[in-house]
């Protein structure tokens, strides 16, 4: 029974891999992008300020080469722009221009459209249980890191 149950919900995990619905671009703008532009947006604020390229990359788990990277593509298409910060000038913050705001909102409706349509099929109880199911799957994965290291890897 239990190998049954394993082969089960390891082919229920693949299946969502292949789905890549989060995967989509918007706009024009890479998922990777459009993380950047959720991250800035939504992330972190020190003092009330935004965050640097450093604590975004950090936020986002991704090495500040590759965040400089994305954040350079956004400047020059103009959806995100730097500015100087008040408290230290030699640091560097980031902000979403109009045209990032409206990437930012048609991204944030597409996902909203997407989980409503996922309530709409599975019903508000089972939409509730698969959020509790999930989440207890994260804490349990979060927990159980041990996985991630194992010898001879």
């Amino acid at each position: 029974m239990e190998d049954e149950i394993r082969k089960k919900m390891i082919r229920a995990f693949m299946q969502f891999r292949r789905t890549e619905w989060h995967q989509r671009s918007v706009q024009g703008y890479k998922p990777s992008e459009v993380r950047m532009l959720f991250a800035i947006k939504h992330g972190p604020r020190r003092n009330g300020m935004n965050l640097k390229v450093s604590e975004l990359s950090k936020a986002l788990h991704i090495m500040a080469p590759t965040a400089t990277q994305l954040i350079n593509g956004l400047v020059e298409t103009a959806v995100v722009e730097r500015y100087e910060d008040p408290e230290d000038r030699r640091s560097v913050r980031l902000k979403l221009t109009p045209k990032g705001e409206e990437v930012t909102q048609i991204a944030m409706d597409r996902v909203n459209a997407i989980f409503n349509g996922l309530i709409e099929h599975l019903g508000e109880e089972r939409s509730h249980l698969l959020a509790d199911l999930l989440t207890d799957v994260f804490v349990y994965f979060e927990e159980n890191k041990a996985f991630d290291a194992k010898e001879g890897d």
